[in-house]
């Protein structure tokens, strides 16, 4: 008798004691004074790393379609004499080829190493990547990607090739020695040795950002370090007049400011050491990196450890 009334209770038991339909175990039914319990609001996607990047486009062709189709376009040119360079240049910026120039995989390399695919946000913007296509590349050419980094990219859209992609919003070529000569001097400066000094300085210090370690130009140090390279030329003045006073450019370090708070700011810190006495001076920059193009916070001014 006790056994039979055992085996009627138990399913009624167990139904008790199982959680409600729909629920996991351990959330309770219902919410405090007997309301309906609210599931909590997932948390906001985080928003995609902004790029600002610094390397070379290089085309490439994504199939052997493709290629043979470029072939095609080039056998109904007249291209003698033209290096494979400037053929492929020659053929790309032919407005009938367009069409081509929207088939091509488009990397982005670094330090020779392919980075990034690049990906128009507007049609218009192929114009960008035809026109950094040099007929003459040169070890000094620089290419400028500012734009969001996607997800990898599918094996169809460059031969296999699996890195991330980023759609630009900018995109702009130049040269080293013009990046150097369009900087402003100031008043002071004269010609000749001083001149070559400067220009000395400048390039050290731009190979020296090019060539950090891991520089893909999606970290928020690494987009501030691009920017002052690009666009701050107080940097470039600041290390020649390191240079004169018998400094070396012992370092490049990039820190998060005290001023962070709702929005993101670093210090970009520039050490030079006496060559003499070996006393290092430091000068820093405040970059704001909160949104896709950063901006100066605080202008290059000696900085001291607290």
């Amino acid at each position: 008798m006790d056994e039979m009334q055992a085996m009627q209770e138990s399913p009624r038991s167990a139904a008790l004691e199982a959680p409600p339909a729909g629920l996991p175990v351990g959330q309770p039914s219902e919410g405090p004074a007997g309301q309906p319990a609210v599931a909590p609001e997932p948390p906001p996607p985080e928003p995609p790393p902004f790029v600002w990047a610094l390397g070379q486009v290089e085309p490439r062709f994504p199939s052997l379609a493709v290629e043979k189709e470029f072939a095609q376009s080039l056998s109904r040119g007249s291209n003698g004499g033209m290096t494979d360079r400037q053929a492929l240049q020659s053929v790309l910026a032919d407005g009938a080829n367009r069409y081509l120039v929207r088939q091509m995989c488009w990397v982005f390399l670094i330090e020779g190493l392919e980075t990034y695919i690049l990906i128009p946000r507007y049609t218009a913007d192929f114009d960008l990547l035809v026109d950094a296509v040099r007929s003459e590349p040169d070890r000094g050419d620089v290419d400028i990607v500012i734009g969001e980094q996607g997800p990898m990219a599918p094996p169809a859209v460059c031969g296999g090739l699996a890195i991330p992609m980023v759609a630009f919003d900018q995109l702009y070529s130049f040269d080293r020695d013009s990046l150097i000569a369009s900087i402003p001097r100031r008043e002071s400066a004269g010609e000749g040795a001083e001149e070559e000094g400067f220009q000395a300085a400048a390039r050290e210090l731009f190979d020296r950002v090019m060539q950090l370690a891991d520089n893909a130009g999606a970290l928020d140090e690494h987009r501030a370090l691009n920017y002052l390279a690009t666009r701050y030329p107080a940097i470039y003045a600041t290390t020649a007049e390191a240079f004169e006073r018998n400094q070396s450019l012992a370092g490049v370090d990039v820190r998060p400011s005290r001023l962070s708070g709702a929005r993101k700011i670093v210090d970009v810190i520039f050490s030079y050491t006496s060559r003499e006495t070996e006393v290092t001076e430091r000068y820093f920059v405040r970059v704001d990196v909160t949104e896709k193009f950063p901006f100066i916070v605080t202008r290059i001014a000696p900085f001291y450890e607290r």
